[in-house]
């Protein structure tokens, strides 16, 4: 019996529609890469560069040396520790807030608003929000006045201040946990409700419902996003700079040695750069293994 053969006309119609589907999805693209190309990969490559360079143009391993100065490993270790409780505090926070609008029984319209105020102020920062800050809790701030005025408490005289590392880190706590409730909603939401009923049938109460079950599957959704939260605050610099002004954190170091405001060293400052994207790259490579390993459960 003979074999039939398929008609080359159809053949070649059907590959020229693939390649022009191809295209088109390509083209999509290419304007994505682009924006990435200009305003990330060249700008870290030339970083990276420039931290092997002196001023004269000339290969030098000095600033990576100096990185390690005593200077400037306080100024490493502050925007560590400053991300550290920011993170932590707007993980424990954030999650407990997620937990409440979605698992706790809340009106449907308390998560609607929660959310979009989440959206709104996990990206409210910078100088419009240290401006906030200083006129609702600074030396004469709208709280301030009122609790002077209204309760005879000065909040300054207690202990309180808005211009150092509490202050900074209560200010980061602004949208460090509403970040930590937009990332948090989705894993809640795949808790199964069927896990939660097998366990009651087992006679399991609630306490080892989260010890056994919840817990173990969040944790590394949680820890993932208080990593996520830490690189969020230690990459930050116009609000601790429009707070404090000469808080030496990292970000503020490298605004100096480039701008030259108080040092003019650029090639340090690519330097101080490129040891924050080491950091952020090992933080950002943790959040991608653990946010894999809660997929797996979600699923």
């Amino acid at each position: 019996m003979a074999q039939a053969t398929q008609n080359p006309i159809r053949v070649n119609s059907s590959r020229r529609s693939s390649v022009i589907r191809n295209l088109v999805a390509w083209a999509g693209i290419v304007p994505f890469l682009i924006f990435v190309i200009l305003f990330l990969f060249w700008p870290a490559s030339s970083l990276i560069t420039g931290s092997f360079q002196n001023q004269a143009g000339a290969f030098t391993l000095q600033n990576i040396i100096d990185l390690f100065t005593p200077s400037i490993m306080d100024a490493y270790m502050l925007s560590i520790q400053i991300s550290l409780v920011t993170a932590i505090g707007g993980g424990i926070f954030g999650f407990m807030l997620a937990y409440a609008v979605i698992q706790g029984g809340l009106p449907r319209w308390v998560r609607t608003a929660l959310t979009t105020f989440s959206g709104v102020a996990s990206n409210f920062a910078g100088v419009p929000l240290a401006f906030a800050f200083i006129a609702t809790l600074g030396h004469t701030g709208f709280l301030t006045a009122l609790f002077a005025d209204k309760l005879g408490i000065d909040i300054y005289n207690l202990g309180f201040n808005l211009y150092n590392f509490w202050g900074l880190a209560l200010t980061y706590m602004y949208f460090q946990f509403p970040l930590m409730v937009l990332i948090m909603a989705p894993a809640l939401d795949g808790l199964k409700r069927e896990w939660r009923e097998a366990s009651e049938n087992l006679g399991a109460g609630s306490y080892q419902y989260w010890r056994y079950i919840a817990l173990p599957i969040l944790w590394p959704s949680l820890l993932g996003s208080t990593i996520l939260l830490f690189g969020n605050a230690f990459g930050a610099y116009a609000t601790a700079y429009a707070l404090t002004r000469t808080f030496n954190i990292v970000t503020v170091l490298i605004g100096d040695q480039i701008s030259g405001n108080v040092l003019f060293n650029p090639n340090l400052g690519y330097a101080l750069a490129f040891g924050m994207i080491v950091i952020m790259a090992i933080s950002i490579g943790l959040y991608t293994w653990l946010q894999r390993r809660t997929a797996r459960w979600l699923q």
